[in-house]
């Protein structure tokens, strides 16, 4: 199962997948840079593959021919920055002494 970086939801790709699938909770496109192995917000032109052309909108269908349809990355960023936030409270919970709160 993969899921759809537009609405967050679960979806089950065939094997017929194309540039034209729409994600059939939220209508939106697929085949797009948000869904795609290669994308990353900290890369050069938000793309991991050095030999993609510059796209220009990364939430609308596209032409790449190296896309490939990858785990959520907004989700597991998400969750990364979720488990930092609560290491670093965690953090200066335990560095408080019970005498000043």
């Amino acid at each position: 199962m993969k899921t759809c970086a537009l609405c967050g939801k679960q979806i089950a790709l065939d094997k017929y997948f194309s540039r034209k699938s729409i994600c059939p909770h939220c209508g939106g496109d697929l085949h797009i840079c948000l869904n795609c192995t290669f994308y990353s917000e900290k890369s050069h032109n938000k793309c991991r593959e050095p030999k993609a052309e510059y796209q220009r909108v990364r939430d609308k269908a596209n032409f790449c021919d190296f896309f490939t349809f990858g785990e959520s990355q907004v989700a597991s960023e998400d969750a990364t920055n979720a488990d930092a936030r609560k290491a670093l409270e965690n953090l200066f919970r335990k560095g408080t002494p019970s005498s000043m709160t």
